[in-house]
């Protein structure tokens, strides 16, 4: 049996004090499509960080990709693609510079930034900097700068947020496509109607804690 992209035992995380995560058991399988669902402040966000190797274990066992992140968190990045709230993006370069800074850290190509450029409909913007697009023109370039990663994990954060229909019909296929290649997709996303049919699984997060009892399986 393949080992489980993630596996979250009894994991505490902190956010200066505060424990984010206060006891998470989980396990996610080799292309699953997980939607994580709960009130703002749940734990959401920490959780999908955490598997990015961004925050620390305080205590559990937590491994990702087959790394450790209690002892090695900083080499699952390589492998993951975490889009956030937060763009991540460079005001000063342009669109390209930007999809071909976040490709070059993954190991990845110039040649590939056109492909991705395109897979988001914004190659007409690749020249244009980033501190003059309108919100969702930087949600696109942040999705494109993810796609030319081409990660085996992909942790989402609202990813739909900021876009129009079509954007939003273009991340679902992207998520259905990442799948058909043989990622794992995590979602963060209070948009549960949209994005339960792209699931295989929702996983209840409330107070810190994923509610087995709460999870629903869509297979």
């Amino acid at each position: 049996m393949d080992s489980p992209v993630i596996e979250l035992r009894d994991v505490v995380a902190l956010l200066g004090n505060f424990p984010a995560l206060a006891g998470v058991d989980m396990t996610v399988a080799a292309g699953d499509v997980v939607l994580l669902q709960g009130p703002n402040g749940a734990g959401k966000t920490t959780l999908l960080r955490l598997c990015a190797g961004l925050i620390p274990v305080h205590s559990g066992q937590a491994t990702v990709l087959g790394v450790d992140l209690a002892q090695h968190r900083s080499s699952v990045r390589p492998l993951i693609g975490l889009l956030g709230h937060a763009t991540m993006l460079y005001d000063d370069l342009s669109v390209a510079e930007n999809v071909s800074f976040w490709g070059r850290l993954a190991g990845v190509g110039d040649d590939q930034v056109g492909q991705s450029l395109a897979r988001m409909g914004i190659e007409d913007l690749q020249d244009r900097k980033v501190r003059v697009l309108s919100a969702g023109q930087r949600r696109r370039t942040s999705i494109a700068a993810t796609v030319i990663r081409r990660p085996q994990l992909w942790l989402l954060d609202e990813p739909h947020a900021s876009l129009d229909a079509e954007g939003r019909d273009v991340v679902d296929a992207l998520i259905s496509d990442a799948v058909a290649s043989g990622a794992t997709v995590l979602i963060a996303s209070h948009e549960h109607d949209r994005v339960a049919p792209l699931a295989t699984r929702t996983i209840t997060i409330a107070g810190g804690t994923a509610w087995p009892e709460l999870e629903e399986s869509h297979v």
